[in-house]
């Protein structure tokens, strides 16, 4: 099996009709054993959906998608999820192992509907997604770095040194827009004055990461009402939509007869977080 994501720089491209590569994983028994970064090769809905089931693409991984698109993968043979969002490599084992629950995308593959990660949040420990959650509102910085594309290096520490992330360990750098809202409040403006090379450690308190648990976030549904939920256990991370079709991350922190409970709350809200970020380059 072949699943293709719109894809950007590690993370899911929002804009099928607009984006410019697919990474195309090669599946195997429910295993990536595979995978490479195409380019779109043409414009528009049909040209799209003729590359990906030319590449014998299977499953397409996506954001944003019109109705027009959408019938031309139909008519092409690819299965749809759209409504993703955040890093592709995640959503890929999240739709590998039947974890991509939510109302109104369209996921087949295993008898569930679902789009990957954010709304509000951000899911995991791979950064553009740990440290990378838009995660709450972010009040007007200022900086010389503010604005710019930055590559950053760091490794992610609680505070008994417990390591929970490392671009070092992926050989990769962050990339991302300073003080656009795309990372936690304390990383943005530790990097928003730094020089190119410099290495700085930060300690941010749970306010400047990715906040405090809120109890609102803790909800109970009966599972009638949620097609799938019935084959879901406690601990299991699966991802809902709400009302706008956004989805996001969610634990299952309770199961009963007919109901199901779920925890929306960042499984980093209210933790003490601990970075060492060095600036790579700044565009």
């Amino acid at each position: 099996m072949k699943i293709a994501v719109t894809y950007d720089n590690g993370n899911i491209f929002q804009h099928f009709g607009k984006t410019e590569t697919f990474k195309v994983y090669e599946v195997e028994d429910d295993k990536v054993v595979s995978s490479e970064v195409i380019g779109s090769n043409g414009e528009g809905h049909g040209a799209l959906a003729g590359l990906l089931a030319g590449q014998n693409v299977d499953v397409l991984i996506c954001g944003g998608i019109g109705g027009g698109a959408q019938t031309a993968l139909a008519e092409a043979g690819v299965e749809l999820c759209s409504g993703a969002q955040g890093d592709a490599d995640q959503a890929v084992e999240a739709y590998l192992k039947g974890e991509l629950v939510s109302r109104g995308a369209t996921c087949d593959h295993h008898h569930h509907e679902g789009g990957h990660s954010c709304g509000d949040h951000e899911e995991g420990h791979s950064c553009g997604s740990s440290c990378g959650g838009g995660c709450g509102s972010h009040t007007t910085m200022e900086g010389k770095n503010v604005g710019k594309k930055c590559r950053t290096h760091y490794k992610g520490t609680f505070n008994d040194g417990t390591q929970f992330d490392s671009s070092y360990d992926r050989g990769e750098p962050l990339e991302f827009v300073c003080g656009a809202g795309q990372m936690i409040k304390g990383f943005d403006a530790a990097v928003a004055d730094m020089e190119v090379g410099q290495v700085v450690d930060i300690h941010l308190m749970p306010e400047e990461a990715y906040g405090m648990p809120n109890p609102e976030a803790i909800f109970t549904v009966e599972i009638a009402e949620l097609p799938g939920s019935e084959d879901l256990e406690v601990g299991q991370q699966v991802y809902l939509s709400n009302q706008y079709g956004q989805p996001f991350p969610v634990k299952v922190t309770a199961k009963e007869e007919t109901t199901i409970t779920f925890d929306a709350n960042h499984e980093m809200a209210g933790k003490e977080l601990n970075f060492k970020i060095e600036l790579v380059s700044v565009e």
